[in-house]
């Protein structure tokens, strides 16, 4: 898997919640590819996201990013219009724990606020949190996941991760 990535930085605020990066009104989409046509549809500041967002685009988040219902729709439709990390000061719960079992890769960084403006180029290095604006030659430290999430992380998600350490009955190590 990946550790570092480097991409366009797409910037949004404080408590954006799941609602507005993936509305309920979507939820009887099921194919990822579809489900990525309506990412951050909700969003006050990016508009036509879902049209602009580019493979490997990094987002760049305020506090509280997730937060809302517990519907992994929303990562996943960031996941799959493009987005190869997103990066907040802190994340929802339920967001945080949804992303790495969908294996979208998270960084928690507290000193992110005004780090990089839209479209920068940045670089985050996911094993220690290590996150390089580019554009404007600064870096500054976040989080790095926890051993367990990266592992699930590097396994492609929690139902990957189950399946190679035998947790499902009859497949994967020891069936």
């Amino acid at each position: 898997m990946e550790e570092v990535f480097r991409g366009r930085a797409w910037v949004v605020g404080d408590d954006i919640d799941t609602d507005q990066i993936y509305h309920g009104t979507y939820l009887p989409i099921t194919d990822p590819k579809e489900m990525a046509k309506h990412a951050m549809e909700y969003v006050p500041g990016i508009e036509d996201f879902a049209k602009k967002v580019e493979e490997g685009d990094l987002l760049l988040c305020g506090r509280n990013f997730g937060s809302g219902s517990s519907r992994e729709h929303a990562p996943m439709s960031l996941k799959y219009c493009g987005i190869k990390v997103v990066i907040a000061e802190s994340f929802a719960g339920i967001f945080y724990r949804n992303a790495v079992n969908i294996g979208l890769p998270l960084v928690e960084c507290e000193s992110l606020p005004g780090f990089a403006e839209p479209m920068d180029i940045v670089e985050v290095d996911i094993k220690t949190g290590l996150l390089k604006n580019i554009t404007k030659n600064t870096e500054i430290h976040g989080a790095p996941l926890p051993d367990l999430e990266m592992e699930i992380l590097e396994a492609g998600g929690l139902i990957p991760y189950m399946k190679s350490h035998g947790m499902f009955p009859g497949v994967g190590a020891g069936a």
